[in-house]
């Protein structure tokens, strides 16, 4: 249940904050660092080997009590506790949000319906443990009895996502000897050059679907079964080639998976934040077990700085504050998220899923329809190759866009002056977007006065930096619950459930009515709208000619 049935936008802590914003719109960050010669020391926060520089803000201290004061008054403390005690905060699901049960260790309790969850989870990770070490040791053989080299997951949404992105990003960590490949589009062009290079005889589907009957996904799974039984000669190899991360034994079976060969997980657990479950099968047997459990510690260990730690010196409750302040009341509609790693190239990709399909609500937990701004827009890429895109557009371009750029000390791979030069662009570009450069200065460097407008930066553009010190599976699993519980926050500030997704529904099922008017040769009568019937009868049209 809300906290509070006075909607947000009437409560004292908001309306204390609109009165400061407009104290303190204009301030610029060249002012706020001149007055406070510490402001970059002070405004910082660090925890679990993580660093976040929150200096170069357009907030003051004043700002950040008024925040904190807004998420206390929101109930954000009791919200935290009812999550981690297993309460069924999902209430229009009338489920229990337990991603943190995934990587909570053998001897903790997390009680739902009376059953402690923790033990299951241990179970299916023993489970995934042994069948990864059978896959990467060779013991696990295919149905002509060759090794399997070519690991394919089949999924979409978070079953694709998260173990898509998480596999980049540590694959500097991963068995070199073994090709993974991602199928998610119902597209088939991705399947055909997923698997075209690949021998059947070699190759391992993980069909992940919680129900089994996903559409894109079994007809990708029904694609790759056609094509492992044609090149083999056999139904019987399936069993040897496919195996399910579902909770739907029936249709598993059916498919011809053995069902001990299927690995569960729960209805607690959020598509978007279940790579570290069974879903994370493809990674395990990557990186090995070890190195996923080292991430699972990592996910842990900001689960309990999230828990434990007062809200002034808390990461995520810090950073999604900073969101608010710019997406409520300087009406930002972005974030951009900005790592400086090749290896998170699909970081942002994941991102976007875990905060939009979160927080992208506009109706409060009573129901009722929201006057405010909820989830932003996120979006981004690796530099430096985004400083020769899109950045133009932050720094001299009419939009706030609030940045989140992400560092490493350490490269993985030391190469020359590499990874130096790549820091040094990250720390000029949060430099150039703070401070800018004025009219007086670009003058002085005795640019000719026409190009003086157009060579001016104005600055004031907030980002956060965050530093670690190397990429490792530990530190990804803390980046990504830093990220998981800053969407919480924000949800519970805006008083919104972050744990459905009903957006989703709607369009599945209106293209389960499409498709056989595009399939059916009868050609059924339409009853769409005009332009829907329209593009449906050109469809066919053109299909038949």
């Amino acid at each position: 249940m809300s906290v509070s049935v006075t909607p947000l936008t009437q409560r004292p802590a908001w309306q204390a904050l609109e009165d400061h914003y407009q104290k303190v719109k204009d301030i610029h960050l060249r002012t706020l660092f001149a007055q406070d010669p510490k402001r970059g020391e002070r405004f910082t926060c660090e925890a679990e080997d993580l660093y976040l520089d929150y200096s170069k803000n357009r907030v003051t201290d004043e700002t950040m009590r008024l925040l904190l004061q807004l998420a206390e008054t929101a109930g954000l403390r009791e919200r935290i506790d009812a999550m981690f005690r297993g309460d069924k905060i999902n209430i229009t699901e009338k489920r229990a949000v337990l991603h943190i049960a995934l990587r909570a260790p053998k001897d903790q309790s997390i009680v739902v319906d009376g059953e402690n969850v923790v033990p299951a989870v241990h179970a299916v990770l023993d489970k995934m443990t042994d069948f990864s070490n059978r896959v990467r040791s060779g013991a696990w053989k295919g149905y002509t009895g060759k090794r399997i080299r070519n690991i394919v997951n089949i999924g979409i949404g978070g079953s694709d996502l998260g173990p898509y992105m998480a596999y980049d990003a540590l694959k500097y960590y991963s068995d070199r000897d073994l090709t993974l490949r991602f199928v998610s589009n119902i597209d088939g062009n991705e399947f055909v050059e997923c698997t075209r290079d690949l021998d059947p005889a070699e190759t391992l589907f993980i069909v992940s679907s919680k129900t089994f009957t996903t559409l894109e996904t079994l007809t990708n799974a029904h694609s790759a079964r056609k094509w492992c039984v044609d090149a083999l000669g056999s139904e019987q190899a399936v069993a040897k080639h496919f195996v399910a991360v579902s909770t739907n034994a029936t249709e598993v079976a059916k498919f011809g998976i053995d069902t001990a060969n299927m690995f569960e997980f729960w209805d607690w657990v959020g598509g978007r934040y279940s790579y570290d479950s069974a879903i994370g099968l493809s990674l395990m047997i990557a990186i090995g077990s070890e190195k996923f459990r080292e991430m699972l510690a990592g996910f842990h260990a900001m689960d309990e700085h999230f828990r434990t730690a007062p809200f002034e010196r808390n990461l995520p409750v810090i950073l999604a504050l900073l969101g608010i302040w710019y997406n409520n009341f300087f009406g930002a509609e972005t974030v951009a998220i900005l790592p400086y790693d090749y290896y998170l190239g699909r970081f942002t990709s994941y991102l976007q899923q875990l905060d939009m399909e979160s927080d992208g609500k506009s109706v409060d937990l009573e129901g009722r329809r929201v006057n405010y701004q909820t989830g932003p827009i996120i979006w981004g890429q690796p530099g430096t190759n985004g400083q020769h895109a899109f950045y133009q557009l932050i720094h001299q371009g009419t939009k706030l866009i609030p940045c989140d750029f992400i560092g490493f000390v350490h490269a993985l791979n030391p190469l020359g002056r590499h990874h130096d030069l790549l820091m040094a662009n990250l720390f000029a570009q949060t430099e150039a977007l703070a401070f800018g450069k004025t009219a007086e200065e670009v003058a002085a460097d005795g640019v000719a006065s026409f190009q003086v407008p157009h060579r001016t930066f104005e600055g004031n553009h907030p980002t956060n930096t965050i530093l670690s010190s190397h990429l490792t599976p530990e530190t990804l699993g803390k980046l990504i619950a830093l990220y998981e519980h800053k969407v919480f926050v924000q949800g519970t500030i805006w008083n919104i459930n972050s744990f459905d997704q009903w957006g989703v529904e709607l369009g599945k099922v209106l293209a389960n009515r499409i498709i056989p008017e595009l399939e059916n040769g009868s050609e059924p009568e339409l009853t769409h709208d005009s332009s829907t019937n329209s593009l449906i009868r050109r469809y066919r049209r053109m299909k038949k000619a």
